[in-house]
């Protein structure tokens, strides 16, 4: 099995990401891509939570600096070192969660959750990641950011969602039904 993107099938398409849940985004995005390619299709959502802040900035994480920083990793990491204040400085909780959805051309859908539990720190550190990863750190003291890719690809909220997925069968029913048809 081989994974593609849209872009490498030349296919473009949007999805609202409008859903309350990580779940309704990352399911919406696999339908759409489900419909358009008659192909096994996989999509997450994902966000930073932080206990403090009453779990925000949660599901909207990519539009927590507003709408016109969507994406925008150090306006992200500012508002939300704003948001949290003087706590910013006593490494509130925080945790990366990520649902993953993979749908099967008959309709079948697998869903993994990942977490990734760490703490706030007051200051970014490292170059690599994007979004809040400056400033997430893990139990062992380190930022998100300071991880090469195969470090995070090992133990992110996403890795973790998609080994999930694994263990649920996703991706043998997906080999299944490829082979069968």
């Amino acid at each position: 099995m081989e994974l593609v993107s849209p872009d490498q099938l030349g296919i473009r398409f949007e999805v609202e990401e409008d859903g309350v849940t990580y779940l309704d985004n990352a399911r919406k995005k696999a339908e759409a891509g489900r419909r358009l390619t008659g192909l096994p299709t996989l999509a997450d959502d994902s966000g930073l939570e932080v206990p403090l802040l009453e779990g925000k900035p949660g599901v909207q994480s990519a539009y927590f600096a507003g709408v016109e920083h969507y994406g925008d990793g150090p306006a992200l990491v500012g508002a939300l070192l704003t948001a949290l204040g003087d706590e910013a400085g006593h490494s509130p909780a925080a945790r990366f969660r990520c649902t993953a959805v993979l749908v099967l051309p008959d309709g079948r859908e697998f869903v993994g959750e990942g977490v990734l539990a760490g703490t706030i720190a007051s200051e970014p550190r490292g170059t690599n990641g994007f979004g809040f990863d400056p400033v997430f750190r893990l139990a062992d003291g380190r930022q998100l950011a300071e991880l090469s890719s195969d470090e995070k690809n090992l133990l992110s909220h996403r890795a973790r969602a998609l080994n999930a997925l694994e263990v649920h069968g996703a991706f043998d029913a997906a080999l299944s039904a490829a082979e069968s048809s």
